[in-house]
């Protein structure tokens, strides 16, 4: 009946109609009127017709109204991504969002100019909210405050701009004291230009108290802390029906047999969910064989069970700091899926035929059964390889690490873009807080299995669009033209030469320029800033900094739906009729997104608590920071041994007054004649932490001269606007 509904609205001679003129025009009988309704309702909330004055409908797009998601940034400046695949994203500006808040599907009319004799820019495309459609979520984690007549609560989310109203706390099972984390369910919020109104449903502890940071981070992103009872008892059928914790042998008896190949794992050093294997033999002077076994998670994961709903609700598993919530019960991802050592396990394997240099000759899929010989961490991978091999498994490993860098080169001369950084990893010690913060190099043992992942994607996507199946596919769309042309007028101006960006052979061109520059690290930030964000999609775009025309996710289903959904597509398993295809591409990519803000949030929370810690007692650390961008108000700089970005303010440095020269886009001196520049190499010290803003400010250590004193003052400068603190973290990179 939608369909009917839809045809219907949009043919030249519709006019506007309300019910019963729709029952008649559609042929419907008068009993059909309540489903008629109902589909109208649908229709109606997903966006796609609107209801006029007069109880009238017509299709929202013949009045400029656009449906979509609404993302937020920090500035509060909106970006609607339109449900209509390929549409333009359309710019809300902030006093145009109504009360829809950062991931809400809204519907918004986008404003429409006369153009007279003069063009307007495609990137110029502009809108205003007009409904909200659907809330993202309900529930807000915030800090309670009491004013002279009212309780309100502070929101965590600085996307947020108002506080919430809330009466006093009752019924959540301990009371709530001023200062304390709780959680808010939003009532109502009829104007932008008045509070919201909530109520407290959870007090979850004064901030200071152990745990209650990473509970509001688990709060904040609606991050489940268990499994539904159906789902825990389905795993533990699986895994009771199994005493060994090994398939039975009927379950490999049809499987290729591996178990004798040199199969080895490598993972990162606290790694329990064991989803990739490799294998390497010689085949012949002038061929290599290769295999990529991947856990078998479909064989346990049946699509429509318990389990299967679950995984896809969470879409993935999230690694915050502390913890792992996994996307898959424990009986499943570490033990029966896991590709642990001396045990059999059940994979799906692509088995390659490989030229000296690395170019693929032929590829098999097929279901396999293998027994690991050797779980290594990179760290133990990465020492075998600065040394001879002692044994045949290590020589296997020199083998398959100068394959994958002839893979690598070959994958760089082809376009693809180095787009990688250093990581930073946490370690906390037993009460939660700061213990380490290390530095994780993308060092070779990371490149080995990299290198043949990706060979792994690119194979089963190109098999998928050969056998014309549908399925989801990992695509990185380009970057707009105008994002680039701006990039570019950056580069340039700091004297640096540069071509078109359009052409990708220029790109790879500056970034071997960086490299050998002192700003290069800061130029080369701000062209991830120009960057679209990786995500699914039923569509096969391709992968622009990968530079494939064909690929997808098909390494790591014991923590991403996405490869679970092509394992089954690839091996003919339905995947039954509950959601469309393109459903579930639109909600794992939105539960990643969701994962990767909680996995930062879950790092910013213990790094703001340590640098906290620091002002607290006086014992400031020095760390070096790179400046990346410089205002009128202060300077940007990136600190990689903490893994974030903050601000260094002109008011914390005393012994000058700095202005900015704009054409050169430099902070000079008046006394000094000092100058300060993207690219610079400085030391800083942690000057301000403010926890509500998620923002952190340093001072400038001076390498000579007098000392530099903080200063307090900061009211001649204009109020800044900050990019987001940088927080990366240790899982294989989201390709």
């Amino acid at each position: 009946m939608n369909e009917n509904i839809l045809k219907l609205l949009s043919r030249n001679d519709y006019r506007p109609s309300n019910v019963p003129e729709l029952l008649k025009r559609l042929g419907l009988p008068p009993y059909e009127q309540q489903s008629l309704q109902q589909a109208l309702r649908v229709l109606e909330k997903n966006g796609e017709i609107v209801r006029t004055k007069g109880n009238r409908y017509i299709v929202s797009r013949e009045a400029d109204l656009v449906p979509g998601v609404l993302k937020i940034n920090r500035q509060g400046k909106g970006f609607l991504q339109p449900d209509q695949p390929g549409s333009q994203e359309i710019v809300v500006p902030e006093s145009a969002t109504s009360t829809a808040l950062h991931g809400d599907r809204v519907l918004v009319r986008r404003d429409v100019k006369p153009q007279g004799l003069r063009h307007g820019s495609p990137d110029d495309l502009t809108g205003t909210v007009v409904r909200i459609l659907e809330r993202k979520r309900a529930q807000i984690v915030g800090t309670l405050q009491r004013g002279k007549q009212f309780f309100y609560v502070i929101p965590d989310d600085p996307r947020i701009p108002h506080d919430i109203y809330v009466p006093p706390a009752a019924d959540v099972g301990r009371p709530a004291q001023i200062g304390d984390k709780v959680v808010v369910e939003l009532l109502s919020w009829e104007s932008r230009n008045s509070n919201p109104e909530g109520e407290i449903i959870e007090v979850l502890g004064s901030p200071d108290e152990e745990g209650v940071d990473m509970l509001s981070v688990l709060r904040h992103y609606d991050l489940p802390l268990h499994f539904p009872k159906t789902v825990l008892h389905e795993a533990k059928t699986i895994a009771k029906s199994r005493p060994t914790n090994e398939p039975a042998p009927e379950e490999c008896a049809s499987r290729v047999d591996c178990r004798e190949h040199s199969v080895v794992t490598i993972d990162p050093d606290d790694a329990k969910d064991f989803d990739d294997a490799i294998c390497l033999e010689r085949s012949s002077n002038d061929r290599w064989k290769l295999w990529v076994h991947i856990a078998d998670v479909s064989h346990y994961v049946q699509t429509g069970s318990a389990l299967d709903e679950e995984a896809r609700k969470r879409g993935n598993s999230t690694y915050l700091v502390d913890r792992v919530i996994p996307m898959l019960p424990e009986a499943l991802s570490n033990e029966l899926c896991s590709l642990k050592p001396g045990v059999d396990r059940l994979t799906k394997c692509v088995e390659f035929l490989l030229s000296n240099s690395g170019a693929v000759l032929e590829a098999k899929f097929y279901a396999a059964v293998i027994r690991s010989k050797r779980r290594f961490t990179y760290k133990e991978a990465f020492a075998i390889l600065q040394q001879p091999p002692s044994n045949s498994v290590e020589k296997m490993l020199h083998d398959a690490n100068e394959l994958a860098q002839s893979i690598r080169r070959a994958r760089f001369k082809a376009g693809s873009l180095d787009l990688d950084f250093p990581e930073t990893k946490i370690r906390l010690d037993a009460h939660g807080k700061v213990l380490l913060i290390e530095k994780v190099e993308n060092d070779i043992s990371h490149q080995l299995i990299e290198e043949y992942m990706l060979l792994a994607n690119e194979a089963v996507a190109t098999q998928l669009i050969k056998l014309r199946r549908a399925a989801v596919h990992r695509i990185h769309e380009s970057p707009k033209e105008r994002r680039l042309q701006e990039y570019r007028e950056d580069v340039l101006s700091h004297n640096i030469p540069c071509g078109n960006l359009g052409h990708r052979s220029e790109i790879q061109k500056l970034f071997h320029r960086l490299k050998t520059l002192p700003i290069g690290q800061a130029l080369k930030i701000g062209f991830l800033k120009s960057l679209m964000r990786a995500r699914y999609a039923v569509e096969p775009l391709g992968h622009y900094g990968l530079s494939k025309a064909k690929y997808t996710h098909f390494t790591s289903p014991i923590r991403r739906y996405a490869d679970l959904i092509v394992h089954r597509v690839l091996f003919g398993a339905s995947l039954g009729a509950k959601h469309s295809l393109k459903q579930t591409a639109d909600h794992i990519s939105e539960t990643e997104r969701n994962s990767a803000d909680a996995e930062r949030d879950s790092k910013e929370v213990k790094l703001y608590a340590f640098l906290k810690s620091q002002l607290t007692t006086g014992q400031l650390q020095t760390y070096p920071g790179l400046v990346t961008d410089v205002r009128n108000f202060g300077f940007f700089v990136d600190v990689p041994t903490l893994g974030m970005s903050g601000l260094v303010h002109l008011s914390s440095l005393q012994d000058d007054f700095f202005v900015l020269e704009p054409t050169r886009n430099h902070l000079i001196g008046r006394r000094t004649r000092r100058v300060i520049k993207l690219g610079d190499k400085i030391d800083v010290q942690v000057y301000k932490v403010d926890t509500f803003k998620k923002q952190v400010d340093f001072q400038l250590l001076k390498t000579s001269g007098p000392k530099t004193t903080p200063a307090p003052a900061r009211s001649r400068f204009p109020k800044d606007r900050r990019p987001p603190a940088r927080s990366s973290g240790t899982r294989r990179r989201r390709r």
